[in-house]
């Protein structure tokens, strides 16, 4: 379990910045040098590489170099564990929500049949 929580802490760590979420997005469609992902993104070279670095260590990314030239594709994790981890906690916050309408409904009930009663 610890060993799940500390890869999805680092994964919702990458994700928490804008950059490497567009990065990610970037990869989805097609894999890219990390030169040109520093030119999408207008950064420098050592900035991008240490946005990749983050994506990679979570497992988000992986990178290969050939020659002079480091190519960054999408990672093998490709986020189920988060996307697991965010519908288990969807469907118990939906489950949660349903309990809540029916309490308000049965109040509502109640208080209209109070209402006619007092009539």
């Amino acid at each position: 379990m610890v060993h799940y929580q500390t890869r999805l802490d680092t994964t919702f760590a990458a994700l928490s910045d804008v950059t490497r979420r567009g990065v990610l997005e970037q990869l989805g469609g097609s894999d890219a040098s990390i030169t040109d992902l520093a030119q999408r993104f207008d950064m420098t070279l050592t900035g991008m590489k240490k946005h990749v670095s983050v994506l990679e260590q979570a497992g988000l990314v992986t990178t290969e170099k050939i020659g002079r030239v480091r190519t960054c594709k999408l990672g093998p994790r490709q986020l189920e564990e988060a996307a697991a981890w965010i519908e288990q906690h969807r469907q118990l916050w939906s489950a949660r929500f349903d309990a809540l309408d029916e309490i308000v409904e049965n109040l509502n009930r109640k208080e209209k049949g109070n209402a006619r009663s007092r009539k």
